[in-house]
């Protein structure tokens, strides 16, 4: 049976089993808190973020929840520096211009602290002349440390970035560093592409094109008397 795991990732952990780098301390990585043999992540989610990944071993539940091509909705809360006003919600709603492109169109709001949150371990840097605020976005998209980007983009960088929802799964009470097993979803299939005639190639056409009748010659044969 397919198997689809939830997963709420600490900060600095990598979204990965194995850390790659051939350094002398490797990291802490998703083997240090998953043991759950050959399930891979759906997606990805930057070292220096916390929050929901979901895993699987059926690689096309992989693929429908990892392909940008099916917008399938994420929710972030993140916490930036400064308040953003009127018109920075409003570009993040329209559309930041990044210089990979212009992001589509967001769900942004400002929210209360989330509620029985965890601590972060180190804290985020603070300064006390500068206030922090919640905002929520929901994307539709996976652009390289995309919420990150957007945030800087309209002047209140991320101090702190959590993921709370894929789709219509959500961390919910999972608490930090620990998973569970999902139910696995029926997977719509991929829409039929619509039949079209084949086209007749144009030069057959033009052979097979009825001729028009022709015109009958006003030129008179002549004879000798």
């Amino acid at each position: 049976m397919p198997r689809l795991i939830r997963f709420n990732k600490p900060f600095d952990v990598l979204p990965q089993f194995t850390d790659n780098s051939m350094i002398d301390n490797p990291r802490p990585t998703l083997s240090n808190y998953i043991e759950c043999p050959g399930v891979y992540p759906a997606g990805r989610l930057d070292r220096d973020s916390e929050g929901l990944m979901l895993l699987t071993d059926y690689g096309r539940l992989q693929s429908w929840i990892s392909d940008p091509a099916h917008k399938m909705e994420k929710t972030y809360w993140a916490q930036v520096e400064g308040e953003p006003d009127t018109a920075a919600l409003a570009a993040l709603r329209k559309g930041v211009s990044l210089k990979d492109g212009v992001t589509r169109p967001a769900k942004a709001r400002i929210i209360d602290e989330p509620a029985n949150l965890w601590a972060r371990t180190p804290p985020i840097r603070e300064r006390k002349n500068i206030p922090t605020t919640w905002i929520e976005l929901k994307i539709t998209e996976g652009k390289n440390r995309q919420v990150r980007r957007m945030t800087a983009a309209v002047g209140v960088p991320t101090l702190r970035l959590i993921r709370y929802a894929i789709g219509a799964w959500t961390l919910g009470d999972l608490p930090q560093g620990k998973w569970d097993t999902l139910e696995v979803p029926d997977i719509p299939a991929p829409p039929k592409p619509k039949h079209k005639p084949p086209r007749r190639p144009k030069v057959e056409a033009a052979r097979n094109k009825p001729r028009s009748p022709r015109k009958p010659s006003s030129h008179k044969n002549s004879s000798k008397s």
